[in-house]
């Protein structure tokens, strides 16, 4: 299996839409709309495999020195076989080219992170998340996601 990361564009919104939307009905992952989707297209990275999008994940700038994976999801019957680690490695790849020393996430998977060398953190030391996102946040009050954080200089 050959899994391809690439900048995701407009033609990839619907499969990224459907990913996002199935983890939101989870209640793991805040939900897109498609035109946020198109949108925030260029903040975007896709996995593929055989030319079928099967994995996603976003940066998002919450400062000058500060980026967050968002909406980092892989399709089912592709968990378990590093595609979500290859997305990582693109992400942070993206934010040392943008000379950003930090990559952030909100997540329920710890391990995963710490596999891909991010340390667990206290969230509230991301004022720039809480102000950004938080606020309209249905989780706002209780927050059960955890934070991690990776330094890249």
């Amino acid at each position: 299996m050959t899994v391809v990361c690439r900048q995701a564009v407009l033609s990839d919104v619907d499969p990224l839409f459907e990913m996002i939307e199935e983890y939101a009905r989870q209640g793991i992952m805040l939900p897109r709309s498609r035109k946020v989707l198109e949108r925030q297209i260029g903040d975007f990275v896709v996995a593929e495999v055989d030319g079928v999008v099967v994995g996603c994940g976003s940066l998002c700038l919450l400062g000058q020195d500060l980026v967050e994976v968002r909406s980092l999801g892989i399709s089912e019957g592709y968990k378990g076989m590093g595609i979500g680690s290859k997305i990582i490695e693109e992400l942070i790849k993206q934010a040392r080219e943008r000379q950003i020393p930090k990559i952030m996430a909100l997540t329920y998977e710890v391990s995963f992170f710490k596999k891909n060398g991010f340390t667990v953190v206290d969230k509230e030391i991301f004022p720039e998340k809480v102000w950004t996102d938080c606020v309209s946040c249905p989780k706002q009050h209780a927050c059960d996601e955890i934070a991690v954080l990776k330094m890249l200089s």
